[in-house]
């Protein structure tokens, strides 16, 4: 072991606070690291968060009135009986839908709309499916599942 193989271990000396405004010797002397003038320059100078220099902020001039209905929303993947026509499925399910990228999200409900003639009888394993929807497929002789 010699003296220049010598290291202090990592945390062994701890940083000492730098104390502002103690001359120019220090390096952070006269305004102590404030600037120059002005209210942030002062001993209480610093202003609550959303202050603006006195004119009327933001948050009062925008309403607060009305209805939002976006935390109550439903969202579902929704499928039309044109898109299930096209695709030309016997059984519709997510795993089909998801296969022929119908869908995308497996996590949402799926949602059969639409009043169209179906081509040929399909079996629908869903969620929700709509009057127009339902008498299409009973027309086309098909089945309807529903899934919770």
């Amino acid at each position: 072991m010699e003296l220049n193989n010598l290291k202090y271990t990592k945390g062994s000396r701890g940083h000492k606070r730098k104390t502002y405004g103690r001359g120019f010797g220090s390096g952070i002397g006269k305004t102590g690291g404030k600037g120059t003038k002005g209210q942030k320059q002062r001993k209480s100078g610093h202003v609550r968060l959303g202050f603006e220099g006195g004119q009327t902020p933001i948050y009062r001039k925008i309403p607060k009135v009305g209805f939002n209905n976006f935390n109550f929303k439903s969202n579902y993947n929704v499928v039309t009986l044109d898109q299930i026509n096209k695709s030309k499925l016997d059984v519709v399910d997510y795993k089909s839908l998801i296969e022929k990228r119908i869908i995308k999200n497996n996590k949402l409900p799926i949602k059969v709309i639409g009043n169209t003639k179906l081509i040929k009888s399909i079996t629908l394993k869903i969620n929700i499916i709509t009057e127009g929807a339902k008498k299409a497929v009973e027309a086309a002789k098909g089945t309807i599942e529903i899934v919770k």
